[in-house]
Order: C-alpha cells, then structure tokens, then sequence
C-alpha cells in the first residue's frame, strides 16, 4: 500500500520510519511512504499557511486553500483522506483492518489550532487517536501508520496478529518469557505444562479478567459466546464470571 503524509514538519518521520518492522516493511517494498509539505502551496511570497481565527481565540489556523491543493496533488479516485483530529472519531483496532485493506491512504496532519473546518468537505474519515491534545497530527498520524503497515502481509507472521489486543473484542491476555522465575516472580505453572487445552483456556480466562479490569467498557460490550461459558465452568469461575 501507499501512504501520503500532509505535514508542515516531514522531518519528524524520519527515525519512525527507519526503524524495527516499519523500516523492513519499507525496506521490502510491503508499504511506501511520501510526504507532501503543505507549505508548498503556500499562496504568498511568505508561505503562510495559516491566519488568526473568525470570532477570536488564541493560536492560528491553519487556511483552506494550501491544505485542499495538498490534497489535490497526491489524491486520485483510490485514494482515502483521513485528517487526524482530537475532535475525530475514535481509532480502533477495526479501522485499522479497514485503512489497511485500502490501495492509497493520505494522512492529513493539522497544527497550531487545528485546520478550517471547511476542509472537512474534502476528507474521508477524522480521527482521533485519544482524548487528549496533541501540538499537531504528526505523532497520530505516526500511530496510524504503524498499526496499518504492521497489518500488511508479509509485515509480520500472521499469528502474531491473530490473539492479540481488541482481536474478538478483549484486550490480550498476558504474555510471559525466560526465564521462568524472576526477582521472585514465577511463571504461572499452567504455561510450561505443556498442555496446549488448559494454556488456551488460560489465556482466553486471563483475556476477560484483563478487560474487566483494565477496559470495562469492552468487557461490558463482550457477549460470552458457549465456548467462554464451557470454559468458565471447567475451571470452576462461574461465581467470576457467570454471575448475572
């Protein structure tokens, strides 16, 4: 796939997509990255691409007219514009499995406060990676781009991708290495028994402890299927979690 990056600051990028499985990717030609600096189409002898705000406020903003010839100059009819936004729809392990199917996707970074909102008229998706306020979309778009590229085939092992976090709707179970105490601390038994029935119902019982614990909104919105609620009642927890 193909990646278009609107930024002011291109230079940002640079170690992001140097290193770990970005830069193999890359590397091996799995994904491409280019970047359009949208100062370039800066309409005055100055570049500026941004002016004070209608109505009052503090901070700039940044103007239509250079921000829609960025666009017009990478996008083409399979081409996806996602503008990255604090005020966007939240980004989730499903729109990432969406983005990643796509052929071309241009990321629209914005700064100082934000983008003319009469931008919005020429984007396809906004999103936002958290609630919180980032100084611009750069380091979004950096989390989108990873979390896309990872799922491109030929990124990583496809298993790796198979059980883990927001996969079927629970967050991952915990994971464990060599060696099998530390400071203490043991490996629970159940994962070097070798016996790959109780290590999978294990994880899939730690996967719903996690949840609850760590994002009670998913657990709330999780429906046991009849495998979780065999598996809660050969371990004994239906006082855990078959309580309703």
């Amino acid at each position: 796939m193909r990646i278009s990056v609107l930024t002011l600051f291109p230079e940002m990028y640079s170690g992001f997509l140097n290193c770990s499985i970005i830069g193999r990717s890359l590397e091996r030609g799995i994904a491409s990255v280019d970047f359009v600096q949208i100062r370039d189409f800066a309409e005055d002898r100055y570049r500026h691409v941004d002016d004070t705000s209608f109505g009052g406020g503090a901070g700039m903003v940044m103007k239509c007219a250079p921000v829609k010839a960025a666009i017009d100059s990478v996008r083409t009819e399979k081409s996806c514009v996602v503008m990255m936004s604090p005020s966007g729809r939240p980004y989730t392990q499903q729109k990432a499995k969406e983005y990643a199917s796509m052929e071309h996707l241009i990321l629209l970074c914005g700064h100082y406060e934000g983008i003319d909102a009469r931008i919005e008229n020429y984007v396809d998706d906004i999103i936002s990676i958290g609630d919180y306020v980032l100084t611009g979309g750069e380091l979004a778009s950096m989390v989108v781009m990873d979390s896309v590229i990872r799922l491109q085939k030929g990124s990583i092992r496809d298993e790796s991708t198979d059980e883990e976090s927001y996969e079927g709707g629970l967050l991952e179970y915990p994971q464990y290495t060599k060696p099998a105490e530390w400071n203490g601390l043991k490996v629970p038994e159940v994962l070097i028994s070798g016996n790959h029935q109780k290590i999978s119902e294990y994880r899939k019982i730690e996967s719903l402890r996690r949840t609850r614990q760590y994002r009670p909104d998913l657990y709330e919105r999780y429906e046991l299927s009849e495998e979780d609620k065999k598996i809660i009642r050969r371990n004994h927890l239906e006082d855990e979690f078959l309580t309703d």
